[in-house]
């Protein structure tokens, strides 16, 4: 899920059909749907019909509204990464 939100953001605000999107992540377009399904109920993609075909965008409100709330409430306010352990 994180990489087709990751192509949906890339793509900006007029997103991408959902063929073309099973197409570049070389995934069924029944296990897409199912994913779609999932981001979509958690308000992180929408979607509109154009014609026969389905188009899927990031909801850029959403998703910055998520960034607000993860760096206010699990970062104090602070630009944060996990540490990383060196091998």
């Amino acid at each position: 899920r994180l990489a087709i939100f990751r192509l949906l953001v890339v793509c900006g605000p007029q997103g991408m059909a959902a063929g073309q999107l099973a197409e570049k992540l070389d995934v069924s377009p029944a296990n897409m749907s199912f994913h779609f399904n999932k981001l979509c109920h958690a308000g992180l993609v929408v979607s509109r019909q154009d014609g026969r075909f389905v188009y899927y965008a990031a909801n850029f409100a959403a998703m910055n509204g998520m960034l607000a709330f993860l760096t206010e409430n699990c970062c104090e306010g602070n630009a944060c990464a996990m540490p990383v352990k060196k091998c």
